[in-house]
């Protein structure tokens, strides 16, 4: 008898420690994040001061030779920045945020017009779609409905897609393609189910059913990795080729591709509530999470088949992509990604990949990566690694109550 009592005593001295040794993990992580949100306040707040400073409106992407790069409203990554001043007024509630993320995001409206590319949903969504979500601005909502007006011509009947580039621009003139539909495409999607949902026509949601379910089809290998770039036929339909334009090789799984794969499909099953969507998703997970050459800290070489992992630079971008889905999964019943999203917010969090206050231009997360292929922002700050681990945040910091 006494030997069971010592053993129930051993017990519940052990349940004690393990206990005691999550709530230390616990309060050791509530800390890396306050830490990470004030860091966010100093630097991103700084990179505001430089630009009200100007005189203009600027719109900060990244560093190059040490200095900040700021881009055209045009440019694929245009939204972010603005985003990004939401997501400050979310974790802060200071106003000044709200103020300037309302005055940046209205200096995009022209790009609800733009045609030449399928980014529009990435430009506007992020920048107008949390202003909507912030100040419910109604006039914000018409925005977006003209912004899906022009995704939506780029919408390939025959093959069912949208089409992401054209293929007579630029570097992707080079390649010989009809319609080059990208991975990145399922994250303009959400753009399209909105617009639906404000305007009743079911025009936009039917696109971006079309276009998931052919992603869905033709993208994926058997392993549940995707490719970069499928080459639709547009006139007659069919698939002509599958490629990498970003990754590593044609049969490379490109981390960020499978981060915006998984977000994408997250968004889809919101608004459809289709069940294939949430178990490609859980495909995609395990692709990711399951992989032999994924760090201990989660947070991926630029390609999971690069050469000479592990000296390949890490892609915090793909990481925040894929955390911040992951928090959208927890509401949909996904509750064991839970852990897998706070070990990689902890990760991005850390001094590994968090700058310090003064230093990255004024970016919060080091160690990104823009098109290694094309010799472009390699370990670099991205504005839209900031983004998603600030969206991240947000969304784990509501599911835990205390935002």
């Amino acid at each position: 008898m006494r030997k069971f009592t010592i053993f129930l005593s051993l017990a519940a001295l052990l349940a004690a420690c393990t206990g005691n040794d999550e709530k230390r993990q616990e309060a050791g992580n509530t800390d890396l994040f306050s830490e990470a949100i004030k860091t966010a306040e100093a630097q991103i707040g700084y990179q505001v001061k430089v630009i009200e400073e100007s005189g203009k409106i600027l719109n900060a992407r990244t560093i190059e030779n040490g200095h900040v790069q700021y881009i055209s409203r045009q440019d694929w990554t245009s939204g972010f920045f603005p985003g990004t001043m939401f997501y400050m007024y979310d974790l802060t509630k200071d106003p000044k945020w709200l103020d300037v993320g309302v005055k940046y995001t209205e200096d995009l409206d022209t790009i609800k017009h733009l045609k030449w590319h399928h980014d529009v949903g990435f430009m506007i969504d992020c920048s107008f779609g949390n202003a909507l979500r912030v100040t419910n601005n109604d006039a914000y909502k018409e925005v977006i409905i003209e912004a899906a007006n022009s995704l939506s011509t780029r919408f390939r009947p025959a093959a069912g897609v949208i089409q992401s580039w054209d293929e007579d621009r630029g570097w992707q003139a080079e390649r010989g393609w009809m319609c080059p539909v990208i991975i990145d495409n399922m994250m303009n999607l959400e753009l399209l189910f909105k617009a639906t949902e404000f305007s009743g026509d079911s025009t936009y949601y039917n696109i971006a059913v079309s276009h998931a379910n052919n992603t869905m089809k033709h993208h994926y290998r058997d392993d549940w990795s995707c490719y970069h770039v499928v080459d639709y036929d547009k006139e007659q339909g069919g698939v002509r080729s599958k490629q990498n334009a970003q990754g590593y090789a044609h049969e490379s799984a490109w981390a960020r591709g499978q981060a915006w794969g998984l977000y994408g499909f997250a968004v889809s099953y919101r608004y459809t509530g289709d069940e294939r969507y949430l178990e490609m998703a859980d495909n995609i997970y395990n692709f990711i999470f399951t992989h032999q050459n994924l760090p201990d800290d989660l947070v991926p070489y630029w390609d999971f088949n690069a050469p000479n992992i592990p000296n390949e630079p890490r892609d915090a971008s793909a990481a925040a992509i894929a955390a911040s889905a992951l928090y959208e999964l927890v509401k949909f019943g996904k509750e064991e990604y839970r852990q897998t999203a706070d070990q990689i917010m902890a990760s991005l969090a850390s001094d590994s990949y968090k700058a310090l206050v003064g230093t990255n231009g004024n970016f919060l997360l080091r160690h990104s990566v823009g098109s290694i292929p094309h010799d472009n922002e390699i370990d670099v700050p991205l504005n839209y690694a900031d983004y998603y681990f600030l969206e991240a945040l947000t969304r784990k910091m509501r599911q835990e109550g205390t935002l």
